[in-house]
């Protein structure tokens, strides 16, 4: 078996869609002689941000001297890109090994692709003996296959309209979903307070007799006039000119969340100095190796990519946009069909020039569909068959002056990646 064949393999239990509950993966687990008992672990929930913040939080871990798993999902490129330890991507070989090996296993027990590869990251991460392990939810939290743990922390990032069909259409039955990861006794905190949802996670937290607190609450917020952050406890805890290899506006809200996580990881008798925190969240990129969060791609003309794709996410974007200078905004966007496209394309900028195309995913929509909506909420550009030929056309046009933005969907980003 190659690892191209491994990895087929893999993606055909796609077949068997999300497939929610947890019955399936106790069993898979215990037959893989259930290695997230001998695991320590952070997990990670929310609408945006939730991999930002795993990803922060490995780097600090690292750079604390812990030997650090990561899980998170979707991957831009490569399968391998999920799991990983210190910033290193499991082995083609291991991927091989453990398909080949647990083949009537899986034939019996038909997992789906997510509880496969969440089987997977937590042998991996057992058989490797990592310290311990931050794991992000793929899909909400009450029914996600990653929610078989017991961590040391929760953590919530933020609540927002995505995947509705599947967690709710309101934002109290989607918070209620993500604190579906909230455990006895065990401290959970919640990036950002909203009066929409933040009753859903104390009551949760009540219920399970555990302390939760709210980021928000407890920190102030500033950027400085060189970009980097200033921030401020209420009990006086500080970071003075805090910067990251994250350069996006956004991260305002989720450092935060990652700093009030910490003295929970130090109370559950983690090391960790203010020093080592500084420094993962500075180097997080060179850590752990995420890409894809308002990443630069060019300078001239200067071209970003993020992987934003909700309504909550490309809020954030358009208000960064206008922070940026440029002569003339070219904006190459795809977008999957169930998500609230409309609400999104009336947000962004209109005297943007755009490339609508489709990536090669079924889920994408038809980029003449995508025009067609653009159009009646006042968008103006031309429609590609491909994400290739749609930033290929946008660099034509643009001058050394121009900004190039690239986005609306994590597949639209990988391809340009």
């Amino acid at each position: 078996m190659t690892y191209e064949n491994a990895v087929e393999k893999i993606h055909s239990l796609l077949t068997f869609g999300s497939r929610p509950g947890l019955d399936r993966m106790r069993i898979l687990l215990d037959r893989l002689g259930n290695p997230q008992d001998r695991l320590k672990f952070i997990h990670i929930a929310g609408t945006n941000g939730k991999g930002s913040v795993s990803h922060m939080l490995a780097s600090i871990l690292q750079q604390a001297g812990y030997k650090t798993g990561l899980y998170t999902s979707p991957h831009l490129k490569d399968f391998r890109e999920r799991i990983k330890i210190n910033g290193e991507m499991v082995s083609e070989q291991y991927v091989i090994d453990f398909v080949r090996h647990h083949a009537d296993l899986f034939s019996r027990v038909k997992p789906s692709f997510f509880e496969m590869t969440v089987a997977m990251a937590f042998k991996y991460f057992a058989d490797s003996q990592v310290d311990i392990a931050v794991i992000e939810v793929g899909l909400g939290g009450r029914l996600d296959s990653t929610n078989i743990i017991t961590p040391l922390a929760s953590v919530i990032t933020n609540i927002s309209f995505d995947h509705m069909a599947l967690l709710g259409n309101t934002l109290e039955k989607i918070a209620s979903e993500k604190a579906g990861i909230i455990k006895p006794g065990i401290p959970v905190v919640i990036g950002t307070r909203d009066k929409t949802y933040d009753f859903v996670f104390e009551q949760k937290a009540q219920t399970c007799e555990t302390p939760i607190e709210f980021a928000s609450d407890n920190w102030t917020t500033t950027i400085n006039i060189d970009g980097s952050f200033q921030l401020t406890r209420k009990n006086g805890w500080h970071f003075d000119h805090l910067t990251s290899e994250l350069k996006g506006l956004y991260q305002r809200k989720n450092i935060p969340t990652v700093l009030e996580t910490i003295p929970v990881l130090q109370q559950a008798g983690l090391k960790i100095s203010d020093q080592q925190v500084r420094q993962g969240i500075e180097r997080v990129v060179t850590n752990t190796g995420l890409f894809g969060r308002w990443q630069t791609l060019s300078n001239q003309p200067l071209t970003i990519c993020d992987t934003g794709h909700n309504i909550d996410g490309l809020t954030e974007i358009t208000q960064q946009l206008k922070q940026c200078r440029y002569r003339k905004l070219h904006f190459v966007i795809g977008m999957v069909s169930d998500k609230d496209i409309d609400s999104v394309l009336h947000i962004l900028p209109q005297d943007a020039v755009y490339y609508f195309c489709k990536a090669s995913i079924p889920r994408a929509m038809p980029e003449q569909q995508l025009a067609q909506k653009a159009r009646q909420a006042g968008l103006q550009g031309e429609y590609y068959p491909t994400v290739a030929a749609a930033y290929e056309a946008a660099r034509q046009a643009a001058s050394s002056e121009d900004m190039i933005y690239i986005g609306g969907s994590t597949f639209v980003v990988a391809e340009v990646i």
